[in-house]
């Protein structure tokens, strides 16, 4: 009988649609077909490859170097009923039989191997297997171009070659172009088809800061901790004994810290990771080591102490953050001491020269004054139109001015040296350069050389920089870096679309842009009461049956539970994650707990805003709307300040005084204007209401 693919997303995964690529990828591996896979970290891999196992009639074998990520994994398909097991050097010789014995009788539908065990001498029983797929996650690892690469993946293509005629699937969350060609030739894939799917993941709002002494550093980290408090959260550090010194400062002020790495032996790791994975310890100081293959869906912020090594790198440990979806903060710290640092160890490294010049590239990133989100996108070939308005410099965006001709220079230039130089050699080119290579390679014969004499050496390195980062320009580590003009280049080139550019000079000089006011939503959407009780139940279910408390259920599915209340089982199949099996296992436990809530809770009537702006336009006072309508007076003042910041006919002026404005407006400077209430609230000895706070803010936002 043919097994459908949506029938076992949503009845064994418990998820309604399948996103975006992934119903092709998995209709091209029934096919037979092979196919490269790359998508952002919480961009849906694993359903890529889990989903055909399912569907195939023998096993499947996920190649993956991280021991944590295979158990996770593991623990994850068991919990949804599905045969799973891994082998790697963290199991036992008498478990290594049991899994072997399993998989041979054809008990076992994905086997996790990590590419140690696979190219063994020993794996000759593999050999016996109904093999009818191959994944091979984290594929950058066989790329000498990748960031992570691994001498033992190399060894895959002989593997692949004794299983001709089985699909191989290869992903990674990370690969620039010069990766991606040698990864598809690294593991000898067949007339594979790649599928890139969107790098933007919205919920995560980016921040850089620079040249922060290391006190401040500290402090600052120190206020962003205590606002989040039950949150858990990662801090990457260059160091050890960063990484020590951070956890140390942390656990002073009395926050649930531990700190993870390379020189501490390989028990204390365990304990550490997994105190993490079940919320016992909610933030860890880690170096690099850490966070690799950990599948925790909650962590709400990510913090680097130091500058990572390379945008790649970066980008996979921000993507830790914030994988159920929901909103998550991600700050970047970097000072050249770390720069510099980083240049030695690449001098002595392999591939000493391309190191050197993706850091450069992780340099330019955190000192760049466009949008990062387009640029951290445009260096993995995705382009985003506009501006992404969650990140600093969208917050605070730099003075511009129109750049097309520029960089219609600088584009010339490249095609004209037919895309084989660097940014040194187009520099030289632009201003006119006597140097001798420039001669000798008849580039002064140009019609673009000494195009761009006007504008200093410094400056047309900025602003090559800032074409890369908008994505006109690609940077091909493995040609020598020569620059290679993009789609969207040629675009601007043949005049098809006009682009800005910043000003070096005025770089400094900031605009404030109004904050959104959006942000000031009411947090009452989730019921904290149930959502607090749904956590100790699954807390209480994690532990006895020894697995994460995100693989019972995501902090998402629970909010979605206190606000649907399922307490049939058909409504608790509609909550996103929840498919049969955890249905069965878990289902009638977390009902009685929103019965429970239920029978309790008093019924509330739902207010429309529109009711309180005609209550308010009849000449009634919010007192007097809160009491006709029995609702609390915050909400009467939260729906007139939406009023207001829509345009319509209120006057909170009238409803506040100038000195509660005034007193708002001085906490919310000092609290880098952060738009929460609870802080003001705080700030201001709990002396002026919520509701004052709300209307207050709105006034100040909506008039500067």
């Amino acid at each position: 009988m043919e097994i459908n693919p949506h029938t076992l997303l949503k009845n064994v995964f418990g998820y309604d649609e399948f996103r975006p690529l992934q119903q092709e990828i998995i209709e091209r591996t029934l096919a037979g077909k092979d196919s490269f896979v790359l998508m952002p970290t919480g961009g849906g891999k694993s359903m890529c490859f889990q989903i055909p196992a399912l569907c195939f009639d023998g096993i499947t074998i996920v190649v993956s170097p991280l021991i944590s990520l295979m158990k996770d994994q593991v623990q994850a398909l068991q919990a949804n009923g599905i045969k799973a097991d891994f082998f790697n050097s963290s199991i036992s010789p008498q478990a290594e039989n049991e899994v072997i014995a399993r998989a041979t009788k054809g008990e076992i539908k994905l086997l996790y191997l990590s590419p140690e065990k696979l190219i063994s001498v020993s794996n000759t029983w593999l050999r016996n297997l109904n093999i009818k797929l191959v994944a091979i996650d984290e594929a950058h690892c066989v790329s000498m171009w990748g960031h992570d690469f691994r001498p033992e993946y190399t060894r895959l293509k002989a593997f692949r070659n004794s299983l001709s005629q089985v699909p191989f699937m290869a992903l990674t969350a990370t690969a620039d172009k010069s990766a991606r060609i040698d990864i598809e030739q690294q593991l000898g894939l067949n007339e594979s088809k790649l599928f890139i799917s969107s790098f933007n993941r919205e919920n995560l709002s980016i921040e850089v800061r620079g040249q922060v002494p290391k006190k401040k550093k500290l402090e600052e980290i120190g206020r962003f901790v205590e606002k989040k408090k039950n949150e858990s959260g990662i801090i990457y550090c260059l160091s050890r004994k960063n990484t020590e010194e951070v956890a140390d400062y942390l656990k002073s002020y009395g926050h649930s810290v531990a700190y993870y790495h390379a020189g501490m032996n390989p028990e204390e790791r365990e304990r550490v990771q997994t105190a993490f994975i079940y919320d016992d310890t909610k933030i860890i100081v880690a170096t690099i080591a850490f966070g690799m293959g950990i599948d925790k869906s909650n962590v709400r912020w990510v913090i680097h102490f130091n500058l990572p090594k390379n945008l790649e790198g970066y980008y996979q440990e921000i993507g830790r953050a914030g994988r159920d979806g929901l909103p998550a903060e991600t700050r970047l710290y970097y000072n050249m001491s770390d720069f510099v640092m980083y240049s030695q160890f690449a001098e002595d490294g392999a591939n000493s020269t391309m190191q050197k010049e993706k850091l450069n590239r992780m340099l330019q990133f955190a000192e760049a004054k466009s949008c990062r989100r387009r640029i951290l996108l445009s260096y993995f070939g995705e382009h985003l139109p506009k501006d992404c308005g969650n990140c600093d410099v969208c917050d605070n965006p730099p003075k511009d001015f129109e750049g097309t001709v520029l960089a219609q220079k600088a584009l010339s230039g490249i095609a004209r040296m037919k895309e084989k130089e660097g940014i040194a050699m187009l520099i030289n080119v632009l201003r006119g350069s006597n140097n001798a290579e420039v001669h000798a390679s008849g580039y002064s014969q140009l019609k673009t050389y000494g195009a761009g004499k006007d504008i200093s050496y410094i400056d047309w390195r900025d602003y090559i920089i800032q074409l890369a980062n908008q994505g006109l320009i690609e940077i091909m580590y493995s040609e020598g870096s020569a620059l290679k003009i993009s789609p969207v280049g040629w675009k601007v080139l043949k005049g098809e679309l006009f682009i800005k550019l910043t000003s070096p000079i005025l770089a400094e000089e900031k605009v404030s842009r109004r904050p959104n006011i959006a942000k000031m939503a009411d947090e009452g959407e989730v019921n904290t009461d149930l959502f607090a009780a749904l956590k100790k139940l699954r807390s209480s279910i994690s532990r006895e049956k020894n697995v994460p408390s995100y693989v019972v259920f995501s902090d998402k599915s629970l909010k979605q539970m206190t606000i649907d209340l399922p307490v049939t089982e058909n409504q608790f199949l509609g909550i996103s994650g929840v498919g049969m099996n955890k249905m069965e296992q878990y289902g009638e436990e977390f009902m009685d707990e929103i019965r429970k809530f239920k029978s309790v809770a008093k019924p509330k009537k739902t207010p429309t805003i529109m009711d309180t702006f005609a209550m308010y336009k009849e000449g009634l006072s919010p007192i007097e709307i809160a009491n006709k309508k029995n609702i609390q007076i915050t909400t009467v003042y939260s729906h007139l300040s939406q009023l207001y910041t829509e345009g319509r006919e209120v006057e909170l002026e009238k409803l506040v005084s100038k000195d509660v404005v005034d007193k708002v407006r001085d906490a919310f400077n000092e609290l880098d204007r952060a738009i929460a209430l609870k802080p003001i609230f705080e700030k201001l000895h709990e002396a002026v209401s919520y509701g004052e706070i709300r209307m207050s803010l709105t006034i100040i936002l909506m008039n500067e």
